[in-house]
């Protein structure tokens, strides 16, 4: 499954949610009637969504037979999550997050840099956050760097500006 949100946390009386984008569609995957997934308890559960607004740029949710704020409360923290096979096909050189998510980093020169563990910001600007020896690489995800990426084989080619992976390197 892919994640699309998270509950941040419960929003007025009547058992809605705030949620925290973690998806380039969020028109899409946050309109009455939608069905999203949560595991609780090691058990996945259906949600369906009775209403959607949003505020600044953030969904807020209903979900059928949460009624109240403790029953809104409940579910903060929790991701919402979609199989991967509803997902919509991505034009060339568009990757979903968990696609990249796992790939092994290294120049040009074949010099390992790291494993992608999260990758950060929107479809306008994003940047792979990269596991290294040293902690944390910070590298823009644009085809000026990322030269080759394939996310069959996991594997991600980059070839950064002198200076740039020493730059963005924050200790983990």
């Amino acid at each position: 499954m892919a994640t699309v949100g998270r509950i941040a946390r419960a929003h007025g009386i009547r058992g809605q949610v705030i949620v925290t984008l973690e998806t380039d569609f969020p028109q899409e995957r946050f309109r009455p009637g939608a069905e999203l997934f949560i595991e609780r308890n090691g058990a996945v559960q259906a949600l369906t969504l009775t209403s959607v607004r949003f505020h600044r740029d953030r969904p807020v949710i209903a979900v059928a037979g949460v009624e109240t704020m403790t029953d809104a409360e409940r579910l903060a923290g929790l991701e919402l999550r979609v199989p991967v096979d509803r997902l919509s096909p991505l034009p060339g050189g568009t990757f979903y997050r968990h696609d990249l998510i796992g790939c092994r980093v290294e120049t040009a020169a074949g010099e390992f840099v790291g494993t992608v563990a999260n990758v950060e910001g929107t479809l306008q600007g994003s940047r792979l956050v990269v596991a290294a020896a040293r902690g944390e690489v910070l590298i823009p995800l644009v085809a000026d760097i990322c030269v080759m990426v394939d996310t069959s084989a996991k594997r991600i080619v980059v070839n950064p500006p002198e200076g740039l992976l020493e730059l963005n390197n924050r200790p983990g």
